[in-house]
């Protein structure tokens, strides 16, 4: 039942009176995401200046659509980069991560995978030493 009625300041209200129902969807979602190892990718004397770290990642739950990284200062505080790229996971969540450090130094990596429904993160320390990484 709906029924309207005009108001002497020049605005309307309207009554609903009845039962509505609403369908909700349960989405598992990515419930967790784990770097299981870095390694360090020896390079060329002229690609020296860079340092590159592959970064292999497992998640439990529904498989991500796009991974984003967050590369910060020792303490988590400070964002040097965030590089965020879609990835294609059709089977296992299993993925490497290539990353570039520009200098050596310790560094905080933050490692977000997300999907349309969710999101979950998983963070390391790590030392980045002239084309080595502890």
């Amino acid at each position: 039942v709906e029924s309207m009625e005009d108001n002497p300041d020049g605005g309307c209200h309207i009554y609903r009176n009845g039962y509505y129902g609403s369908g909700i969807s349960v989405v598992e979602g990515i419930l967790e995401v784990n770097i299981i190892q870095m390694t360090s990718i020896q390079t060329t004397e002229s690609q020296a200046e860079n340092s590159l770290v592959d970064f292999v990642v497992t998640c439990q739950g529904s498989l991500p659509t796009d991974v984003c990284t967050v590369v910060s200062d020792p303490t988590c505080q400070v964002s040097k980069s965030v590089v965020c790229d879609p990835v294609d996971i059709s089977d296992e969540c299993l993925l490497t991560i290539r990353r570039s450090f520009e200098e050596p130094g310790t560094y905080c990596i933050n490692i977000t995978l997300g999907d349309d429904s969710s999101q979950a993160l998983a963070s390391a320390l790590i030392s980045v030493n002239g084309g080595e990484s502890a």
